[in-house]
């Protein structure tokens, strides 16, 4: 067993060798880790990085319990892991590449500071923009289709529409459904709080119990919540009705009140507990 003493020792020639140089090493490597994991979210990466632990968890697993011919395919696997993950994630790479060539040192948000909103106020300023909407938009019978992202990012979806990256308002989300509107036929996309994207397509559910009433606007709805854990606003153009489809069941019915409760209750509990955590370690553990 290691005494107190020798446990000191080792801890003071640790230091001894530490260099400013090493400071500097640390920081940036954890800002890039940092950078990785927010661009992991925000694409189809980070549901192939959880598979690849998998992979890597099955193969220890495999050598532990000494089986061979499942040791030696996930060698096979890992051996030319390379160049398969440079074909899997081929356009996220190259997004990225253009992103940091396009960058400034500014936008790096390194050295920013700036205070922003806290999570909480964003969203229920977004929460009333919604409720107020939602109710002219149907007394209107103006069809609307409102994804609100929750912890499954939507980043697949958002690059089929406009980025708008707005602070949400009845008057913005009126324009964006108005029928002459270029934006009006796809969906919008809200993110921590903001508007941000518009005339985004979704997928449609597959599921064939879906009464025939029900158009293309709620069948995306419901492909969408099928498919993530967003939750997912309609307003029928044919008669005005507010449905709100979540984990894969729709749901009629809804006034603005009813409205405000559930978005209240479906998102500010998640991110009052998230902004008390530093930016680095949300995104590590969100």
């Amino acid at each position: 067993m290691i005494s107190f003493s020798d446990a000191w020792l080792n801890l003071v020639n640790v230091f001894k060798s530490f260099r400013p140089t090493d400071v500097l090493d640390i920081l940036i490597t954890s800002f890039l880790v940092y950078k990785l994991i927010t661009w992991a979210k925000v694409t189809r990466t980070g549901q192939l990085v959880k598979g690849l632990l998998a992979l890597v968890v099955a193969y220890f697993l495999a050598d532990w319990m000494q089986l061979q011919t499942m040791k030696y395919a996930m060698q096979y696997l890992f051996s030319n892991g390379l160049i398969l993950l440079a074909v899997i994630f081929q356009p996220e790479l190259r997004t990225a590449l253009e992103r940091v060539g396009r960058s400034r040192i500014s936008q790096l948000e390194l050295f920013s500071h700036q205070e922003e909103k806290s999570a909480d106020q964003q969203w229920r300023a977004a929460i009333s923009a919604i409720c107020e909407a939602a109710p002219v938009l149907s007394r209107q019978k103006t069809g609307a289709l409102m994804v609100i992202e929750r912890k499954s990012r939507l980043g697949e979806i958002i690059k089929t529409g406009t980025i708008i990256d707005s602070v949400p308002s009845m008057e913005l989300i009126g324009n964006i459904f108005f029928h002459n509107s270029p934006l009006h036929d796809g969906a919008m996309i809200l993110r921590d709080g903001k508007l941000y994207a518009a005339g985004c397509f979704l997928p449609l559910s597959d599921n064939y119990d879906i009464s025939k009433q029900l158009g293309t606007r709620h069948r995306a709805a419901l492909g969408m919540s099928e498919n993530s854990d967003a939750l997912v606003i309609v307003v029928s153009e044919e008669n005005g009705v507010i449905s709100v489809a979540l984990e894969g069941k729709l749901t009629r019915g809804y006034d603005a009140e009813m409205l405000r409760e559930l978005l209240e209750k479906t998102l500010l509990p998640e991110k009052k507990s998230e902004d008390k955590k530093p930016g680095f370690w949300r995104a590590i553990t969100k």
